[in-house]
């Protein structure tokens, strides 16, 4: 059975893994209002007598378990408690159906507000790291990675957008129903859904990839958001093949504070187009995020530095291949930086309120900077290419990293891990070879 949780240990049940979840829902964008139905198939990993599942504050109008009623549930502060009318032995799969309605709204927590969000006129899901139930009952844990359907119906002259590929899109007297298929396994946090009044605009890349652009104005695409295609091709060649069948990225008609990465799919607001490298290196990272956070996924968020550090790096990687500043020269600036900061933070284990920390961000691309500069290019490429190989679709952490990084590159690297992930004083870097 997998470790609990460190940072919220609220969210999650332990005793049971999902393998896959069908959403049926249907969305009212005037009002804001959800009704849905989830079908989770799952595998006990436990004799399972209880069940809980993580959902935010809707009524729930019915559970069954196999097809039958269980003996009883409750559902209060965020939590959806089954009794089952038997016992489901270890090993044993089964079905648990949902039916809930109401108001969604995002899930509270030590980092603010997350998950479903409404937008002026339409709505997105930012779900990092605990939203997911704003949306749908599920078993909350970065490492219960499972398949998804989703079938979104919403208002005819709304474009809807989730994960994975769009199997069809039908009218009917009620709106405009959308399904989508994410056979993959995902973490509940990277599911998503934007709803909104889109055009879509196709990008000529070597997988299917599209940007969802407000469809009431005329949008010209900046250089930061055509060169995507490019991004694509630099990441493949460093990281290996792109994990997923396709990727879409949203504008939204709102502005927003950050944008967001989703598997499959990102969100950015109309402030992001511009061609400042500000607005590039973002485009950048989250691309990055569909190899280190989406296709390898940690297994509890204290390992965030995994997600987090290798997408800022990949920003440094873009730079450096599109001609601007090297590597080199970002890490050596940001080292500069971070130097007159506090030196409070651990990267490996941040503590839940300081998880998206810049220093995360940052002191985590300079460790692979430092790793790159003392195993040098060929190696570090090898590394970052065979951890999503052999980790794709799963979860892996921090002594899997580190493991990997000393098989490959043929010597002990303790020191160097150790300096990085387990001080708080942040470490010199290697001299440039």
């Amino acid at each position: 059975m997998s470790r609990p949780d460190p940072y919220f240990p609220g969210h999650g049940d332990r005793s049971y893994s999902a393998e896959h979840y069908e959403l049926e829902l249907a969305c009212r964008i005037d009002g804001n209002r959800l009704d849905g139905r989830a079908t989770i198939a799952a595998t006990a990993l436990v004799d399972l007598r209880r069940l809980e599942l993580d959902l935010g504050d809707f009524a729930v109008t019915r559970v069954a378990v196999d097809g039958r009623k269980p003996r009883r549930f409750r559902h209060r502060d965020g939590k959806l408690v089954v009794e089952l009318a038997g016992v489901v032995p270890a090993g044993t799969g089964f079905t648990v159906v949902v039916g809930y309605r109401g108001t969604p709204r995002p899930m509270p927590g030590v980092l603010g507000d997350a998950g479903w969000e409404e937008l002026t006129d339409g709505v997105i899901v930012a779900a990092q790291p605990y939203g997911a139930p704003s949306w749908f009952p599920c078993n909350d844990r970065p490492d219960d990675k499972a398949g998804y359907r989703f079938t979104v119906t919403a208002p005819t002259g709304y474009h809807v957008v989730a994960n994975g590929t769009l199997v069809e899109s039908r009218r009917s007297a009620s709106g405009v129903t959308w399904v989508y298929a994410a056979d993959e396994p995902m973490a509940p946090y990277l599911a998503t859904v934007s709803i909104g009044r889109y055009a879509v605009q196709q990008l000529p890349a070597a997988v299917p990839m599209q940007v969802v652009v407000p469809g009431g104005r005329q949008v010209t695409l900046p250089e930061s958001f055509r060169r995507q295609p490019e991004m694509l091709t630099a990441f493949t060649e460093l990281f290996g093949p792109y994990p997923f069948g396709s990727y879409t990225v949203v504008v939204t008609e709102d502005d927003l504070e950050i944008p967001l990465e989703s598997q499959t799919v990102s969100v950015f607001g109309l402030n992001y187009l511009d061609d400042d490298w500000g607005s590039e290196r973002l485009v950048a990272h989250e691309l990055a995020h569909q190899w280190f956070g989406n296709a390898v996924t940690v297994p509890g968020w204290d390992d965030i530095w995994l997600h987090e550090g290798f997408a800022c790096y990949a920003e440094w990687l873009w730079s450096e291949r599109s001609g601007r500043e090297s590597a080199d020269e970002h890490a050596r600036a940001h080292h500069a930086r971070l130097s007159g900061l506090p030196q409070d933070l651990v990267l490996g284990d941040p503590g839940a309120a300081d998880m998206f920390d810049d220093r995360v961000y940052k002191r985590g691309a300079l460790l692979l900077h430092a790793l790159r500069l003392t195993v040098g290019d060929d190696a570090l490429w090898r590394l970052l290419a065979q951890w999503v190989e052999r980790y794709r679709f799963g979860t892996a952490g921090t002594p899997e990293f580190v493991a990997l990084a000393e098989e490959i590159a043929g010597r002990p690297l303790r020191e160097l891990f150790t300096a990085w992930l387990e001080e708080t004083a942040l470490p010199d870097l290697p001299a440039a070879g």
